[in-house]
Formats: C-alpha cells, sequence, structure tokens
C-alpha cells in the first residue's frame, strides 16, 4: 500500500508592505467592481518578477501602477498609466511585457516609466483579459486571455506569440486560464485553472501544437490555483489565493511544503529571487504585502524574450 507523506508546513514571512502613501484609500475601481464583488480596495498587487540587478517588480492591477522594490524593502513607482496590469515578464533589460486585462499586452520601459502596445488585438477583435505571461529560451511568448471565464463559460484561451509576430492558439476551452509556467525542458507548459482548482499539463509537440491536455493538480476552496514558478529540481510552486497558501509540488503533484501567508488569504503570485535565487517572493494582495520565505532549491532562471 502505498502513502502519501504529509507535507512540511510553514509560515512565509512578511517582507515589505505598500507604503501608505501609495495607497488609495477609499478610491472606487471599475476591476474591484467586477472582480472584488465592489468591495473597495486600495491595491490589489500581482506579477513578481525580478530584474537582474535583484530590483523586485510587482503590478497593482486596480490602479494601472507598476512598482519597483529594492532588496531592502524600498518601494518606487514605476510607471501609472489606464490599465490593468498583471502578469509581468522582462523583454530585454530595461522592458517589461505586461499581460494587461484591460488593453492587451504592453511594453513598460522601467528606466522612463514610458508604456506603449505590444499587441492589442487579435485580427482586429480585443482579447477576453490578459492575465499572465512567460516566455521560453527561444524568445517566444505564452500568454493566458482569462477575461471572466469559468466553469459557466469555459472560452479562456492561451497563447504563443512567436518572436516573428505570429500568434498561435493552443486551447480555447479553459474555465478561467490564469498563471503559467514552462518545464525545464520547455516541452511542457503548465497553466493555473483557477475555476476548475486546477493545474493543467499541456505537452508542447515539436510542430507547435498541444496533445493530451490532462489535470497535473487539483486543489478545492473558494478560489484556485493562481501563479506559477518552477525550481530546479522540476518542483511547481502554486499560489492558492482561496486559501493564502503557496503549494510546492514534486514532479508527481505530490504537496512536498505548503508555505502559508501570516498576513491576508490572497496569496496570489509567486517568483524566485534573492542570493542565488534561494528564496520565494509572494504577493498577497488583501493587505498589499509581499510575502518571502526561503527554500531548499534555487528556481529555474526566468527566461527573457531578449
Amino acid at each position: 500500500m502505498f502513502l502519501l507523506k504529509t507535507p512540511e508546513v510553514r509560515d512565509a514571512e512578511v517582507f515589505t508592505r505598500l507604503p501608505d502613501e501609495f495607497r488609495r484609500t477609499g478610491v472606487r475601481s471599475a476591476w474591484a467592481d467586477a472582480n472584488r464583488g465592489g468591495e473597495p480596495v486600495d491595491s490589489f498587487l500581482e506579477a513578481p518578477v525580478f530584474d537582474a540587478d535583484g530590483m523586485l517588480y510587482v503590478a497593482d492591477i486596480p490602479f494601472g501602477r507598476v512598482f519597483r522594490i529594492d532588496p531592502q524593502g524600498r518601494w518606487s513607482l514605476v510607471a501609472e498609466y489606464d490599465g490593468e496590469p498583471n502578469g509581468m515578464k522582462f523583454l530585454d533589460a530595461h522592458t517589461l511585457v505586461v499581460a494587461d486585462y484591460r488593453n492587451g499586452l504592453m511594453r513598460i520601459d522601467v528606466r522612463s516609466g514610458q508604456v506603449t502596445p505590444l499587441l492589442e488585438r487579435r485580427n482586429s477583435e480585443r482579447f477576453k483579459g490578459p492575465n499572465d505571461l512567460c516566455f521560453d529560451r527561444g524568445g517566444n511568448l505564452y500568454f493566458t486571455d482569462q477575461g471572466q471565464t469559468g466553469l459557466h463559460d469555459p472560452t479562456g484561451r492561451v497563447f504563443r506569440l512567436r518572436r516573428n509576430g505570429q500568434l498561435d492558439l493552443l486551447l480555447d476551452n479553459v474555465p478561467s486560464p490564469n498563471g503559467l509556467v514552462l518545464s525545464a525542458d520547455e516541452r511542457v507548459l503548465f497553466v493555473a485553472v483557477t475555476r476548475a482548482n486546477q493545474v493543467w499539463r499541456v505537452p508542447l509537440q515539436a510542430d507547435g501544437s498541444v496533445s493530451k491536455v490532462s489535470a497535473f493538480f487539483t486543489s478545492y476552496g473558494p478560489s484556485g490555483p493562481d501563479g506559477l514558478a518552477m525550481d530546479e529540481q522540476g518542483r511547481l510552486v502554486v499560489a492558492n489565493p482561496g486559501l493564502g497558501l503557496a503549494w510546492v509540488l514534486n514532479p508527481r503533484a505530490e504537496p512536498v511544503l505548503v508555505l502559508r501567508s501570516p498576513a491576508g488569504a490572497s496569496l496570489t503570485n509567486v517568483a524566485f529571487g534573492g542570493p542565488g535565487r534561494r528564496s520565494l517572493f509572494c504577493t498577497e494582495s488583501t493587505t498589499g504585502c509581499v510575502l518571502h520565505a526561503e527554500m531548499d532549491a534555487a528556481g529555474l532562471p526566468v527566461a527573457s524574450g531578449a
């Protein structure tokens, strides 16, 4: 008889919190009206990503802002614009590509704060609402188009924007596609499917198609998997905002570590950083905090579009 081992459970720690000067207390937003049941929010943090100098960038979705956080936890505003930025990855040393729920794919120059469009529409049609993205080592960009899809409307999409500009539709039947990450050999794409409370495993074929997509992991609770990251041992880290947890799953999808949020219960996304990429940083969105935890394995290097 095979028995699963009980995973280690421990608390993450608060690394830093959004300063009061940046909080939009009492300000109503269209994003919160649609996605937080009209509950006022002073921020909603997402999309942690590090640059080559160890600076951490996070997005504030409802107020169209991107912040930079230095290794000491000090915040500065990089950009503020008429959009709803979510997932972010570096295109090159100074340019972020942003999955913007309202506008499509955008570019942000982190030196000047200038925001320009990268891909606003597909065949003249707007996207449902891009959510997250990642690059492969060849510079191809994978992104999810979530919108308001869910079990009632399983039409969320996953796209690949090739380096030559070709846009491939990989999946169009996903009930709320969210975070995504590639395996180390880039032969498998993992996609968080929030409203199905699952992570899907998407094999990438040599001809660019996908085949035999399966449910790799199933969670529980009011809101399912969100941001994803991968470590050098092939373990998948899954942010679960409905539970305030980050799951660390071995290659058989067995939880080996569960990190709990000590501040709020909306742990939305994760990224490896710090010396040797051995610290996991997590956005906790209801309290406007960034959490961190020391890990026993380094995160995979995050590819850029360069």
